[in-house]
C-alpha cells in the first residue's frame, strides 16, 4: 500500500523475485488493478466503473490465493476498509495476511510521478494523501513493515530482511494455530465422553428410560452446538445437565 508513483510496483517486482527464490514451489502472482482497468477502459479513467475494477481485483485475488499462489496486491490501499477486504479474503481461507507500507513521502511522489510523464495529475496524488487512513484503529491494520524508497540504496538487501521476518511471523502463527487445534480437539473429545457418560448414568435410572430416544437426540443436538468451544469438564457436565433439564422440563438430582 502507498501512494500513486512512491515505487509500490518497483518493490512488488522486486518482492516476488526474492519469493520465488525462497518458495521455488509456489507461484507468486502480482494483483495490480491498473491492469484490470487498462482492459476495461483503456481510453480514459472512468469513475463509474471503479467498482467493477475493484471486484475483479478481489476476485483475481482470492482465485489465485486458492490455486495456493502467494499474491502480492499492488495497489493504493489506502482505506482501511480496502485492507479489510483483503484480510478477509486471506482470513476465510485461513492463509497469513501481511501489510507492507510503502512511504515514500508525497513530495518525491509527485517528482517521480513528473519524470514518468505525469502518469497520474499530481492533484490526484495530493487527494489520495489527505484520504489515507492511518493505522491506529484497528491491531490488524498494522503494517508488518514501512518503507520510504527514496531512502534506500539497497533493496535486495530490504526485501532479503523482509522475508526472514516473514518467516518467522509464519512459522510462529502455524505453532499457535497447531495448538489452538490441539485445545479444540481435546475439547471435543471431552464433550462427546462426558456427555455419553452423562447419559448412560441416566439410563440406570428407570425414571429416565422411557425418554431414552429424546435424550439421546437432546445430546447429538447439543455436541452440535456446543463444539469447537472451551469449557472445561465440569462447566461441559454442568451446561448439558441444564440443558437436558430445560428441553424435557424436568429435574435431574
Amino acid at each position: 500500500m502507498g501512494l500513486p508513483s512512491s515505487g509500490k510496483s518497483r518493490f512488488a517486482n522486486s518482492l516476488k523475485i526474492a519469493l520465488k527464490k525462497k518458495y521455488i514451489n509456489l507461484d507468486v502472482m502480482i494483483i495490480d488493478p491498473d491492469i484490470l482497468r487498462q482492459n476495461l477502459t483503456p481510453d480514459k479513467f472512468d469513475p463509474k466503473k471503479e467498482y467493477i475494477v475493484r471486484n475483479e481485483n478481489l476476485e483475481s485475488i482470492r482465485s489465485e490465493l486458492e490455486k495456493g499462489n502467494i499474491v502480492i496486491s499492488d495497489d493504493l490501499n489506502y482505506y482501511s476498509s480496502m485492507r479489510h477486504d483483503l484480510k478477509r479474503i486471506t482470513d476465510s481461507l485461513k492463509l497469513n495476511f501481511f501489510i507492507i507500507h510503502i512511504a515514500t513521502p508525497i513530495e518525491i511522489c509527485i517528482k517521480w510521478n513528473e519524470k514518468r510523464g505525469k502518469t497520474i495529475p499530481n492533484i490526484v496524488i495530493s487527494n489520495i494523501q489527505e484520504k489515507f487512513d492511518n493505522f491506529n484503529r484497528y491491531n490488524w491494520d498494522k503494517p508488518i513493515a514501512t518503507y520510504d524508497l527514496s531512502a534506500i540504496s539497497d533493496l535486495n538487501f530490504i526485501i532479503k530482511e523482509l522475508l526472514d521476518r516473514l518467516s518467522n511471523k509464519m512459522v510462529v502463527k502455524y505453532k499457535l494455530r497447531k495448538e489452538r487445534i490441539s485445545i479444540t480437539n481435546r475439547y471435543n473429545e471431552n464433550l462427546d465422553k462426558i456427555t455419553r457418560r452423562f447419559v448412560g448414568t441416566l439410563m440406570l435410572n428407570p425414571v429416565f428410560v422411557p425418554l431414552k430416544h429424546r435424550i439421546i437426540k437432546l445430546r447429538k443436538l447439543y455436541i452440535k452446538k456446543q463444539k469447537n468451544k472451551n469449557y472445561n469438564e465440569e462447566e461441559i457436565l454442568i451446561k448439558f445437565k441444564k440443558y437436558i433439564e430445560k428441553n424435557l422440563n424436568i429435574k435431574i438430582s
